[in-house]
């Protein structure tokens, strides 16, 4: 469920107050659908959900003129923000999530300032470092996945995924440090949402009793 919030949360904040087909149609837009649980049901599911915990208010707003049942409309608390930094947060420090939270905290951490986003990072690097020096004290990578059968296969895999883990996560710190990207307060910030009626090309099609809501 953290994923969704994330993205649930953090697509709202984004636009300040939206219905849930504009959260639906921006986390397509960003191609969420494809790497993580976003589908139509759980969004809505989140963005009713989040609601009755306070994270989100739920405005009913008038219907279209074009008729048909009233939009409600939803808008982030303050409780809302403080769920959606703490996800961000932990996901960015934590090594060991699944790839679907990781990539949902890489899209909104320029909600951080810059130098708590690199400060977050390193902390990832160290846990990095700390769960390999565990893991070596007990395989020795040099001498390759056969000293423990073919079981042996699963720590290289375990050790390769953590070393490229790494190395991209020292990439990018090298990016933030270098000037890449707007991070918070730092000025206009990247607009990585669609406006009402704009056209989305990743658009999926598919319907949803909820669209309409």
């Amino acid at each position: 469920m953290s994923t969704i919030r994330l993205l649930v949360l953090g697509a709202v904040r984004q636009h300040g107050r939206a219905h849930g087909y504009q959260v639906r149609n921006d986390l397509e837009y960003w191609g969420a659908h494809e790497w993580s649980n976003a589908k139509p049901g759980s969004i809505y599911h989140a963005l009713k959900q989040m609601a009755k915990q306070g994270l989100l208010i739920a405005h009913e707003v008038a219907p279209s003129t074009a008729g048909g049942p009233p939009r409600t409309e939803y808008e982030i608390t303050e409780a809302g923000v403080e769920e959606c930094f703490r996800l961000v947060r932990e996901a960015l420090v934590s090594y060991d999530q699944k790839m679907d939270m990781k990539s949902a905290a890489i899209g909104f951490m320029v909600e951080l300032p810059r130098a708590e986003a690199v400060a977050l990072l390193k902390e990832r690097i160290r846990g990095i470092e700390r769960w390999r020096s565990a893991v070596t004290e007990h395989y020795v990578p040099e001498d390759g996945p056969e000293q423990l059968g073919h079981i042996g296969e699963i720590m290289n895999l375990w050790i390769h995924t953590a070393d490229a883990e790494a190395e991209w996560t020292e990439g990018l710190i090298a990016r933030i440090e270098g000037g890449a990207y707007t991070f918070a307060g730092e000025g206009e910030p990247f607009v990585g949402v669609l406006t009402e009626g704009q056209e989305n090309p990743y658009a999926t099609g598919e319907r949803h009793p909820e669209d309409a809501h």
